[in-house]
């Protein structure tokens, strides 16, 4: 019974229009278009706070990742999505040969997950040793 289920499930996959909204409208008069006022108020209340909660601040993180990717010059230290960091050498379009280790490696630039200052590793704070 779960696949008859399943496949006619997936045979009625249509996309959502956002006049479906208008089914979870409070019940009421059909000329009460006050109801109807306050319930797109708070839809749309609903999807600002969404936009300004989730969507936007990440749209602002993205958009200075990409900024300080486009600064990245030779010295700067760079962590991959990979976990690898390492010491830029060269940069070249979209590919970027960093020094890890003994190693020397190219990744795309895209592939960078955080950018640090150049030599960053190197200060230690005051009251540590550096090993």
């Amino acid at each position: 019974m779960a696949r008859r289920l399943g496949g006619s499930i997936r045979e009625r996959e249509e996309p959502v229009s956002p006049a479906i909204l208008f089914l979870f409208a409070p019940a009421g008069q059909a000329n009460d278009s006050r109801m109807m006022g306050a319930f797109v108020v708070q839809m749309v209340l609903i999807l600002g706070i969404v936009y300004f909660l989730l969507i936007r601040p990440k749209v602002q993180q993205e958009k200075k990742h990409r900024e300080r990717l486009a600064q990245l010059k030779r010295g700067d230290e760079i962590v991959s999505v990979g976990g690898i960091v390492g010491e830029v050498v060269h940069l070249k379009d979209d590919r970027i040969t960093i020094k890890s280790g003994e190693a020397r490696l190219v990744i795309q630039r895209d592939r960078i997950a955080e950018i640090r200052a150049a030599g960053a590793s190197e200060a230690a704070p005051e009251g540590t040793k550096a090993s």
